[in-house]
């Protein structure tokens, strides 16, 4: 049967035959030139990968059972679908136009972390990651992130970070665009080297989070974005009672930012109690032509005046219909 497949695939196809033991891991046979791959699982069962909308499905009883055995075989376009379950397990992907979605509620990785860096690290481009809960991520320069970035264009929905030192980490691309949509992140954030946040994003074209929740983040910001422009809609950002992050959102370097019909707080074990938003604060690099906060609510819970919005900027903040309770001092600067 091997020597037939491998006669009928030659002009198309690679084909390693390495499967042993029944209960050994999945082999795969890579394509030449972009044309689909083989599989043959240990039982003998074959399967092949190309490009275009092909679905892995991973999981305990499927013939791929971990993501990190997936992220080697993916190829561009494919769909990666995981059956729900708690994976000791982290995945670098590296092919591009890929969806990596939790089959069904419950897809848990925690602990586990590739390249000293994160739980996912990818590195393709146009990925979109959905349903997915990712905790505990740590690494010896105390960065360790759910999700590090380090591709073109990264769409998350619907996913959860929980106690990572850092939720999600993106570096620099100024042609990267990152979306972000009815997501949490929970108990993210360190000190102990450099700061690590909820989010953090380098120097990026957009930044766009919606619908999403943010609490209990330590000492860091919930969100440091140095993109040239970000927009924040409809999210809850908020210390809670025992989150003791820095600024709830923190713009360093300038941009455009747009933020809407969000709810923010400041808790009482703050460890900044002087603004909630900051913008510039460490030197205006990027163009800023647009600052517009507005239709937001926004509760001081500490004892003394908190600044909502500190502006280090020279282009004026537009601030409109937002609501504050506490002691609140609404515009610091231009």
């Amino acid at each position: 049967m091997i020597g037939s497949l491998a006669r009928l695939a030659a002009p198309v196809l690679l084909l390693l035959v390495l499967a042993v033991a029944s209960c050994g891991p999945v082999q795969i046979g890579r394509g030449v030139g972009g044309s689909p791959a083989l599989v043959i699982a240990p039982n003998g069962q074959t399967f092949s990968i190309g490009p275009g909308n092909r679905t892995l499905a991973v999981g305990p009883s499927r013939l791929i059972r971990l993501p990190s055995q997936a992220a080697r075989y993916a190829r561009d376009g494919n769909t990666v679908l995981i059956d729900p379950g708690n994976y000791d397990d982290c995945a670098v992907w590296t092919a591009s136009h890929l969806t990596i979605a939790a089959r069904a509620p419950g897809v848990v990785f925690s602990g586990k972390t590739c390249q000293g860096k994160a739980i996912f690290v990818i590195s393709g481009n146009d990925v979109t990651v959905r349903g997915i809960k990712f905790m505990h991520a740590t690494v010896p320069d105390h960065n360790g992130a759910g999700i590090r970035e380090e591709g073109t264009n990264l769409t998350l929905q619907d996913d959860r970070f929980i106690d990572n030192e850092e939720g999600i980490l993106a570096g620099s691309n100024p042609g990267s665009t990152i979306r972000i949509s009815n997501s949490e992140f929970r108990g993210n954030g360190t000190c102990q080297a450099a700061c690590a946040h909820g989010l953090y994003v380098g120097r990026i074209a957009l930044l766009d989070v919606e619908n999403s929740h943010f609490t209990d983040t330590h000492v860091g910001h919930d969100i440091k974005s140095r993109a040239l422009r970000t927009v924040l809609r409809g999210n809850d950002i908020s210390d809670g009672p025992s989150g003791n992050s820095s600024y709830l959102v923190d713009i360093p370097n300038g941009g455009d930012l747009l933020m809407e019909h969000n709810t923010l707080s400041k808790g009482p074990r703050t460890d900044n109690d002087s603004t909630a938003i900051a913008i510039g604060e460490e030197g205006v690099s990027n163009p800023t032509h647009s600052l517009e906060i507005r239709d937001n609510t926004f509760t001081n819970l500490l004892s003394k005046p908190t600044a909502f919005v500190t502006n280090r900027t020279d282009t004026p903040v537009q601030l409109t219909g937002n609501k504050f309770t506490g002691q609140v001092v609404p515009l610091v600067g231009k």
